[in-house]
């Protein structure tokens, strides 16, 4: 029961199937009956964990089981301690209300160990941008988009940085590269 660890590349999309414009799965992941444990639109980027239990599939990825999530995202504008604080507390989408989670800035020193993303975003000399860290425990689609948009920072970038106590960093993990990790350790921290 392999659990791979993937540093997914900006473009690519969550199936395994070949499509017409993007890069698979399939195109990184060589390890034959494995799939996503949760996913990551093709405009995001990160680790991504695939396995061929669907237990371990359900615990990585399902809601109830609180599996922390941390993503960095890159913001349009510079959003204070105030806008921070009400992200963590839950945002209102109009279809639901998000979970309490834990924001941060990230440090200017951290962001160095991101890769170049390639196309870069978009730069314009008189916005600001700001990277934050939400750690979140759900996933629902576009989830950490549509929270940043909600408080009046869009994202430009995101980039899923760790599940768990596995970090894409401490991985060593380039855009594209896979690793075997053991499917069951102290890297499946909850809340």
């Amino acid at each position: 029961m392999p659990l791979i660890a993937l540093n997914k590349p900006f473009g690519t999309i969550c199936q395994f199937s070949a499509h017409e414009t993007r890069p698979s799965l399939g195109d990184w992941v060589k390890t034959p009956g494995v799939y996503p444990a949760g996913r990551l639109d093709a405009d995001s980027e990160g680790l991504l964990l695939l396995t061929d239990d669907g237990a371990l599939q359900a615990r990585i990825a399902e809601p109830r089981h609180k599996l922390v999530k941390r993503y960095w995202a890159q913001v349009e504008g510079a959003p204070g301690d105030d806008a921070l604080a009400h992200l963590a507390k839950g945002v209102d989408l109009g279809d639901y209300v998000t979970r309490p989670c834990r924001t941060a800035f990230v440090a200017d020193a951290r962001i160095e160990a991101l890769w170049p993303r390639n196309p870069p975003i978009r730069y314009r000399a008189a916005i600001p941008t700001t990277w934050i860290e939400l750690a979140i425990t759900e996933g629902k689609n576009r989830q950490v988009r549509r929270m940043t948009a909600a408080v009046g920072f869009p994202t430009l970038r995101l980039v899923r940085v760790a599940i768990g106590a596995l970090d894409v960093f401490t991985l060593g993990l380039a855009p594209g590269e896979t690793v075997e990790v053991p499917a069951r350790s102290p890297w499946q921290r909850t809340g």
